[in-house]
């Protein structure tokens, strides 16, 4: 196409498709600061001349057809679906091990050791009274002490155990939750999904609904650590552990099959999880995120720490038991247990058998010679000290690997989000460099425009005027 009119038409484009230049990147300033936003670009494509032959298609020299300007051939979301995927693993991996550090950081410091509140400072003061006893076996107020620091031991491992207990329900909370929100976002996206499908078999954008689609997913990969399959339609599909969980415009639900009831309730059994369909239930593999870091706290961390102490708590209480009734009290009798506990849940159990100071078996010698050879034999460490440093030391190693893995884990997270960032995020300086150009552009579209009007002016007003 050639012309003078020809170029008006042109010029037009020009102005059309810089137009569009600077709506798009409009949008892009208007959405730097939203989450889950990536940029768009236009594309341009020249429109040629007509590649059909034509009687007249080929004009006298110098007056070819060079072009009909410029059209959009595309708005681009600028994403990388590779990438992505990196992301979600990555942001799956990173919730995991962050639940964890914080869980495990948080019951460290219920722990309270090393410390003056602790267990092992009230079993060390429980010692001592001992040895004191040892030193005055004849002293009312020295079996007193004996029986007062035995019940603050008592108090503070039960005060222990509690702080595991509240710490496990609250992760049963917290895996009910986790479990709800997961079931509506994969819902969501199960919607965002049909949204697309609809959408391509339209012909319209979809670059918001895949920026929605993009931010369900990687949510419900923090989530559960669910992976994502792209579809040919443009949506994704989740797979959690082995089961999918959303295909296409259907999302199954997650249940909570057995360790945690419907009120929040432990059921003594680990626990079980399930993906139903329709009248379909199907377990669950291994999952990660944050709810894969709950089922492990619940089912093996909470679990190992509070069999450690009870272990620790029943060792303590043979010991001393078997050495209290070999002795023989005030009076001359022959002792009996100190301690008594619930075999299987020593450390909740836990309590003081006898109840006056003068039962207390201080000595060694019967026939009511008071001395203080089993007081001072009581007053040694045992067994359940070092069992107890080995437990904390333990569960210490633990928080101190999980804060490391944790911060690891970040570094790489950190890595891959950058790396999104630098193809999907908006920069405002690139923006204003695309938003100059096209200002220039247009205007320039616009002066070639007024000058083929001119010329068309003349052409039609002043030919063969004298």
């Amino acid at each position: 196409m050639s012309g003078s009119f020809a170029s008006l038409n042109t010029a037009l484009t020009a102005l059309r498709f810089n137009r569009v230049a600077l709506d798009v990147a409009s949008n892009n300033v208007a959405n730097a600061g939203t989450e889950g936003y990536s940029r768009r670009r236009v594309v341009g494509e020249s429109l040629g001349a007509s590649a059909v032959p034509a009687r007249w298609s080929r004009l006298p020299e110098g007056l070819d057809a060079v072009g009909g300007g410029v059209g959009v051939a595309s708005v681009d979301r600028l994403a990388d679906g590779l990438l992505d995927a990196r992301a979600r693993t990555e942001h799956g991996r990173q919730e995991y091990l962050d639940v964890r550090s914080t869980v495990l950081q948080r019951v460290e410091s219920a722990i309270g050791e090393p410390g003056t509140t602790g267990v092992a400072a009230s079993l060390s003061a429980y010692r001592n009274s001992w040895s004191d006893l040892a030193n005055a076996p004849t002293s009312g107020a020295a079996r007193g002490q004996v029986l007062a620091r035995a019940e603050a031991l008592v108090d503070v491992v039960h005060a222990q155990a509690a702080n595991i207990d509240n710490e496990a329900t609250t992760q049963r909370s917290s895996l009910l939750a986790t479990v709800s929100e997961a079931n509506t976002v994969a819902t969501e996206l199960a919607t965002a999904n049909a949204a697309i499908a609809a959408a391509s078999l339209d012909g319209v954008d979809q670059g918001d609904l895949a920026d929605q689609r993009d931010r369900l997913a990687m949510r419900l990969s923090e989530l559960t650590g669910a992976t994502a399959t792209a579809r040919a339609d443009g949506g994704l599909d989740m797979t959690l552990g082995g089961v999918s969980l959303v295909q296409g415009s259907q999302a199954g639900g997650l249940v909570v099959t057995s360790g945690v009831t419907p009120t929040g309730a432990a059921d003594g059994s680990p626990v079980g999880l399930a993906v139903t369909s329709g009248a379909t239930t199907t377990p669950t593999g291994a999952v990660g995120g944050k709810l894969g870091a709950t089922v492990d706290l619940l089912d093996v961390t909470l679990p190992a720490y509070a069999a450690g102490l009870s272990a620790v708590v029943t060792t303590l209480a043979d010991e001393v038991n078997a050495l209290h009734s070999t002795g023989y009290d005030a009076t001359g009798t022959t002792g009996r247990a100190f301690f008594t506990y619930t075999p299987g849940d020593a450390a909740r159990s836990l309590s003081v058998a006898i109840t006056s100071p003068d039962e207390v078996a201080a000595s060694g010698l019967p026939g009511g010679v008071v001395d203080g050879s089993r007081a001072d034999a009581l007053a040694e460490d045992g067994d359940a000290e070092d069992g107890y440093t080995r437990l904390v030391t333990d569960f210490g190693i633990q928080v101190a690997s999980s804060q490391r893995l944790s911060t690891t884990q970040g570094l790489l997270t950190t890595q891959v989000d950058s790396a999104r960032q630098q193809l999907s995020g908006v920069n405002l300086d690139e923006e204003m460099v695309t938003m100059l150009s096209a200002q220039r552009a247009y205007e320039a579209a616009a002066r070639v425009m007024s000058v083929v009007d001119s010329v068309l002016d003349t052409l039609i007003n002043r030919t063969g005027v004298g």
